[in-house]
């Protein structure tokens, strides 16, 4: 296999935003934060699916880490695809698991440690984060295949609507950041 390609786009702490046209539903409307990507692959996180049944006290519970104060809200989200059992924390970059903590840019970080969880539990956790369960993984080239294809759409990634709790308005939000109206977009082709 081949290195990769220096020139190729860097994705590492970018929003991947689906496109209507992308075929594939588990990623319907869906926002990505991509936390690695390399010549080996990429993985993300969904930002903008909050899982249903699941919040994050009942997952402490679950875990038996007990709360010392009560929780502010952190959502539980849906992370991709791939190991829905793994847990995985995005967070801002005032939190750092010694050698568990992925430092994807100088503004986000990415721990999949209980040492987070019991953190948060205790109020030394990180100012912003949300929780992650599953990830979205591409194999080499996978994505960029993808990308070329019109399947999504890449911008920078802003704390501010990575962490935001209005998932709800994510999508729109970030085509809007590319300059795109989503109102303009159709999952159908159609003849001129």
């Amino acid at each position: 296999m081949g290195s990769f390609d220096k020139d190729a786009q860097h994705l590492d702490g970018k929003l991947l935003i689906a496109m209507p046209s992308m075929g594939d539903p588990r990623f319907d409307r869906s926002v990505i934060y991509v936390c690695a990507h390399s010549d080996d692959g990429a993985m993300g996180l969904i930002v903008n699916k909050p899982a249903e049944d699941l919040n994050f006290s009942d997952l402490l519970d679950q875990l038996d880490i007990t709360a010392e104060r009560p929780i502010e809200a952190i959502d539980v989200h849906y992370g991709g695809p791939v190991e829905h059992g793994r847990g995985f924390v995005l967070h801002s970059r005032d939190y750092q698991a010694q050698d568990a903590t992925l430092n994807v840019n100088d503004q986000f970080g990415m721990t999949a440690t209980l040492d987070i969880l019991e953190d948060i539990s205790q109020g030394h956790g990180p100012e912003s984060c949300l929780l992650a369960l599953g990830y979205s993984g591409w194999g080499p080239g996978q994505l960029e295949g993808e990308i070329r294809e019109n399947g999504w759409l890449t911008c920078d990634a802003k704390a501010a609507l990575v962490f935001s709790r209005n998932h709800g308005s994510k999508w729109k939000a970030a085509m809007e950041e590319v300059g795109i109206d989503p109102r303009m977009l159709s999952s159908e082709g159609g003849n001129a």
